[in-house]
Formats: structure tokens, sequence, C-alpha cells
């Protein structure tokens, strides 16, 4: 008799299993990727609001990372357990990351502006680096934003063909199932 498969074969096995049941977890990983991204970044934005410290830069700061943790708790409420999904929440969520994506493309407006002005120009090079690593960190934060977003617009798309992949364990001696005597008659 073969044994059951182990090691790294069975790991990404098993984790192929969990996704045929919760598709949903892609596009909650992507998000929560852009926010970890975001927070792990954030000194250096705190750094441009307080250099820049034009309109509204903190607030805007202070909204993205509310809205990504508002954003997740929405989409995990959007997608419960064995029900169907939560339609309000799933459009909570949706805009929540539109506001996100509105956020990111408003700060980094600020800081084009602050770096481009006539009078008192602020050079994003030398010590200022960190402004151009801001600049550089909104425009992924946003393709990973829109990436998630992307993502769940597709999950009707990409469900069915997850659910088409073959996950079971083939064992030796379960394919002959006529050759077992269910007869109850001793010979």
């Amino acid at each position: 008799m073969e044994k059951n498969p182990t090691g790294l074969k069975e790991f990404f096995r098993k984790r192929l299993v969990s996704l045929k049941r919760k598709p949903h977890m892609i596009p909650l990983v992507i998000l929560g990727l852009a926010f970890v991204y975001y927070s792990f970044n954030l000194t250096q934005v705190s750094n441009t609001t307080a250099l820049i410290n034009g309109p509204h830069m903190g607030l805007t700061e202070f909204a993205t990372m509310l809205f990504s943790v508002l954003s997740l708790v929405c989409f995990m409420n959007a997608f419960p357990h064995r029900k169907k999904v939560n339609i309000p929440m799933l459009v909570l969520m949706i805009l929540m990351v539109g506001l996100l994506i509105y956020c990111d493309i408003y700060y980094g407006s600020r800081i084009t502006v602050a770096i481009t002005r006539a009078e008192n120009q602020i050079d994003p090079t030398g010590k200022n680096i960190f402004i151009s690593h801001t600049i550089t960190m909104l425009n992924v934060h946003k393709i990973i934003l829109i990436v998630g977003l992307a993502m769940v617009a597709l999950l009707p798309v990409y469900t069915p063909m997850l659910k088409k992949i073959n996950t079971n364990v083939n064992i030796e001696g379960n394919n002959n199932m006529s050759a077992i005597d269910i007869s109850g008659e001793d010979n």
C-alpha cells in the first residue's frame, strides 16, 4: 500500500483545498498585504507630512490607516462562513478601498506641488530622500489596492476554476472496491 503523501506536496495540497473552500481569502490576503505594506512605510509618510505640511496631508495619512483597517473588517463580514455574501458590507468595502486609492492620489499630488512649486521648493534628494521613497510607496500601494479590487471583482470567475482542480489523494487499494465482499456470508 502507498503511504499518504507528506512533506511539501501535502502542504500545498492542503492549502489548495482550503482555497477551494474559501476562494475569497485570495483578495483578503492581497488587501491585508496592502495594509501591512503601508504600515511598514508609515515612518517615511509621517516624515514627509512633517516636512511638507501641506493641506490635509496628516488627515489623509490618518484616513488611509483607518480605512485600511475598516475595509478589512468589512471584507471579513462580507463573506461570512457558510452563508451568502453580505452585499452591503461588500459595497462598503469597495467604497473604502476607493477612498484609499483617492487618499493615495491626493497625498501624492500634495508632494508633487511641494517639490515643483516656484518658491521654497523642497528637494526630494539627499537628506530628504524619504520623499521620493514615499512617492514610490504610494504608487505601489495603489497598485496593490487595484489588484485587490480586481480579485474581488473576478471572484465569480476564478472560483469555479479553483473548484475544478483535483486535490484527491490516490491511495493504492481504494481503486478496487468490487473485490471487497460485503455479502456477509462466511465460506
